[in-house]
């Protein structure tokens, strides 16, 4: 794997010498885009907007429209805006971590310490477990300031998990959410009973991406001149005519197969 970021994790006086890498991958097909006539690539340039000319990557600059004028930046401007952040993952607290809402986690990161930061980053992964906190810090990632979250990851690794800000969060006020009338008694205590029957540990390794693999098949078939079958699927009815017979037959079904 190749670093992204290389910095320090900063705590107190404590600073471990890291390195960050990306910790997933893409699980979808890497599908090109082709010309139907000819199946020739699809090719994406940068067009001067003016000019219709290519622009190659070199003269390319990143710029800010001010009072209809841009003011070009370059990599000197972006490490001034915060020197402090741009080599130190600074953690500016650490709390439980069941006190974050899940919906604020986007990419997960592995760290790795660097030269003379082994025993540094052990002493902090070994403390984060034993007092089951996680630390909440910032640094600059690719031009920008990133929140996240550093916790233990399978015992034996440091982990960031990037989080995104309370104000990038849309909101849903003006969605259609239902304010009408209670769940009836009867209809709660069979939904709770339904949920409860399909409770178990959380495996991970139960959960493959399998539309991938079905597409994959599908690709084979055709490049063996085969031809495929679609096989139609009647969208699910939106309209619940009894609620109660629903969650009896989902219990019952439930049953049967634990038979």
């Amino acid at each position: 794997m190749r670093a992204i970021w290389n910095g320090a994790i900063g705590f107190g006086l404590v600073n471990i010498p890291i390195k960050l890498y990306s910790a997933t991958d893409s699980s979808t097909l890497d599908l090109d885009m082709l010309d139907s006539k000819d199946l020739s690539n699809i090719k994406f340039k940068r067009v001067n907007e003016k000019s219709g000319k290519e622009v190659v990557w070199e003269n390319i600059v990143k710029g800010y429209k001010l009072e209809d004028k841009y003011i070009v930046l370059d990599k000197e401007d972006f490490a001034a805006a915060s020197p402090e952040k741009s080599k130190v993952l600074s953690i500016a607290q650490f709390v439980k971590q069941d006190e974050i809402d899940s919906a604020l986690f986007e990419t997960p990161y592995f760290l790795e310490p660097q030269k003379n930061g082994e025993a540094a980053y052990k002493l902090l992964l070994k403390s984060l477990m034993k007092t089951k906190m996680a630390g909440i810090g910032s640094f600059i990632l690719r031009e920008r300031e990133i929140l996240c979250l550093i916790r233990p990851y399978d015992d034996k690794i440091l982990m960031v998990n990037r989080m995104r800000y309370p104000e990038e969060m849309r909101s849903y006020e003006d969605l259609k959410i239902p304010t009408g009338k209670a769940p009836k008694p009867d209809e709660l205590k069979m939904a709770e009973s339904l949920i409860k029957s399909l409770a178990t540990t959380f495996d991970p390794l139960k959960y493959k991406d399998t539309y991938n693999a079905d597409l994959l098949k599908i690709i084979k078939q055709k490049a063996k001149g085969k031809k495929v079958k679609l096989v139609e699927e009647k969208e699910p009815k939106g309209k619940t005519t009894d609620l109660m017979a629903m969650l009896k037959a989902s219990l019952e079904g439930k049953k049967k197969k634990a038979g």
